[in-house]
């Protein structure tokens, strides 16, 4: 194992912690209709964070030599990534009724918890298994 890997694991850790609560705070921001959500942080910040998670994400692969196509569990931890992606963007751009932006924002979260699973656990089912 690389001497690298405390420290990337770490990075992608917190990062992981800092895009969950950004999401979190930008959903009660948008539901309270505070103005920091329309402002130009708020819109970029959420890309810079996700994009070196990814690239602390990939960097773990590579550093412990995982690939998603003969790892089950990664790959499955990569689909979730993306449902939550597009769970997201519903919840803060597209859902139309409070409700619908509620259901979406507790979908989100769930896929998130669930992708915790499966990378603490190493398996397809994650917190299921």
């Amino acid at each position: 194992m690389s001497t690298w890997y405390p420290l990337i694991k770490h990075l992608h850790l917190s990062l992981v912690a800092l895009s969950i609560a950004g999401f979190v705070l930008r959903y009660i921001g948008g539901v309270c209709q505070f103005a920091w959500v329309q402002g130009r942080f708020a819109r970029i910040a959420p890309h810079v964070v996700d994009t070196f998670l990814l690239v602390a994400g990939v960097s773990l692969a590579f550093v412990l030599s995982l690939n998603p196509l003969t790892e089950p569990w990664l790959g499955t931890k990569l689909g979730l990534l993306l449902l939550y992606i597009g769970l997201g963007a519903i919840t803060l751009k597209r859902a139309k009724t409070p409700m619908t932006r509620l259901l979406f924002f507790v979908a989100a979260v769930a896929v998130f918890g669930q992708m915790i699973g499966v990378a603490v656990r190493q398996d397809t089912l994650g917190w299921f298994a």
